[in-house]
């Protein structure tokens, strides 16, 4: 009785320990901005890979509005309290829409994904676009950084993330910036085959 106690012990504490986490980095592209949290794509992924992949855990830490500097700031304690396996890195939309230094973007993500390395934990760079109302040489060169980013630290990146979705008014919010709920699974399917990569 006391041998199955004991093995019992043993097999709960290597479960916890094989036990893996993502990391959501992100702004309201994967803050369910609009909706739920439930029915945003960061949940979505969560369901898809606890049954594929039932090790995994992934953890949302977005927050709207978020910029580069902002996880930059945030990072330290996301990474002290999960001490994640992966990160899935979405940010810097919000620095291009508001116009703030390309060069400051680039800095502040290079510094999340070195960080991030350094804790050990693998990076998959989420890329995005901005509208091209902004002009074509600065959405260019803001679209640009993810693939210079992934090149300079080698890692994984995503192609722009709502490049099913953000030019069918049907999949986007009246703002034409967030996509709505029937989205979700869209950007879930496009983001999975890059994640499970690195499982």
């Amino acid at each position: 009785m006391f041998k199955f106690f004991l093995l019992g012990i043993v097999l709960c504490f290597s479960s916890l320990t094989q036990a893996k986490s993502i990391v959501v980095l992100g702004d309201s592209i994967s803050a369910s901005y609009g909706f739920e949290a439930q029915q945003g794509w960061v949940a979505l992924m969560q369901k898809k890979i606890q049954a594929d992949y039932p090790g995994y855990t992934i953890y949302n830490e977005s927050i709207s509005g978020d910029t580069t500097a902002g996880g930059v700031a945030r990072l330290p304690k996301i990474l002290k309290k999960y001490q994640p396996d992966i990160i899935m890195l979405e940010l810097g939309a919000n620095d291009g829409l508001r116009g703030m230094s390309l060069a400051v973007m680039q800095n502040n993500l290079s510094a999340i994904i070195e960080k991030s390395k350094k804790s050990g934990a693998q990076i998959l760079l989420l890329s995005m676009r901005i509208p091209s109302n902004y002009g074509r040489r600065f959405t260019d060169m803001f679209y640009g950084i993810y693939k210079k980013l992934s090149t300079q630290h080698d890692i994984p990146v995503v192609p722009f993330i709502l490049a099913s979705v953000a030019l069918n008014k049907s999949y986007m919010q009246r703002d034409g910036l967030h996509p709505n709920v029937l989205a979700q699974p869209i950007i879930t399917e496009h983001i999975y085959p890059y994640l499970i990569k690195l499982l």
